[in-house]
């Protein structure tokens, strides 16, 4: 089944009077399961490409379908709905919530999906146990190391089962070592969950693990390289 569909894909921004082309006609496609990565030097559109997988930007023009929906007849709500109940996002800042426990950041999502609160705490600490976290629900994200903040962020983009997860520069505040932990994490998870794991991402060692590479340069692709 084809997870996300990108078919003749423009993107601009108008900056400081000029408009910048993002994305200059990009057809692009991911099957579930896939284990991918979006490459490129600064500018050359993978973020943007993410974001629009997200389903947290508009294009400009062509066509985006995510699990078959074509994204531009959705309404703004529609549009939450599905970031809500099919997509985890994993960022480089983690964006845990600072007053919240880890097992509380974890439920979020379900609490937003109107999970039951015995429901959504047996799934969080299964989350946690599944990243190595069990006994630490009760911490503050500012009681965690780095690596172990981004494996509360994988956890809680896959509480909820989503078929898709973008993990935008996952790796880029860890040092080699968490950071190859983390991917390695990520691989387990994307094989025993059939998890779409799309990344954004400059890292050699991302890029090593990837099953598929993407590279953009200057809003176009580059170069496809499947392993």
């Amino acid at each position: 089944m084809t997870v996300v569909k990108a078919v003749n894909v423009k993107k601009d921004y108008g900056l400081n009077g000029t408009t910048v082309h993002a994305l200059r006609g990009i057809s692009l496609s991911f099957d579930g399961g896939e284990f991918a990565a979006i490459a490129g030097p600064s500018g050359s559109g993978k973020s943007t490409f993410l974001h629009l997988a997200g389903c947290l930007d508009t294009l400009t023009s062509g066509s985006f379908s995510i699990a078959g929906i074509n994204v531009a007849t959705l309404t703004k709500r529609q549009l939450a709905l599905l970031r809500r109940d099919s997509i985890g996002f994993i960022f480089q800042a983690y964006n845990l919530i600072p007053v919240l426990t880890v097992l509380e950041n974890v439920s979020f999502p379900l609490t937003l999906l109107g999970v039951g609160k015995k429901e959504a705490r047996e799934r969080s600490l299964e989350a946690l146990e599944s990243v190595s976290l069990i006994g630490m629900g009760n911490r503050r994200p500012k009681e965690m190391s780095g690596g172990q903040q981004q494996r509360v962020a994988i956890a809680r983009a896959l509480v909820k089962k989503p078929s898709l997860i973008l993990a935008d520069e996952p790796t880029a505040n860890l040092d080699s070592k968490i950071g190859k932990e983390i991917l390695e994490l990520m691989v387990k998870l994307n094989q025993s969950e059939g998890t779409t794991f799309i990344f954004s991402t400059h890292d050699a060692m991302v890029m090593d693990f990837a099953r598929r590479i993407v590279l953009l340069r200057d809003g176009q692709i580059e170069q496809e390289l499947v392993k």
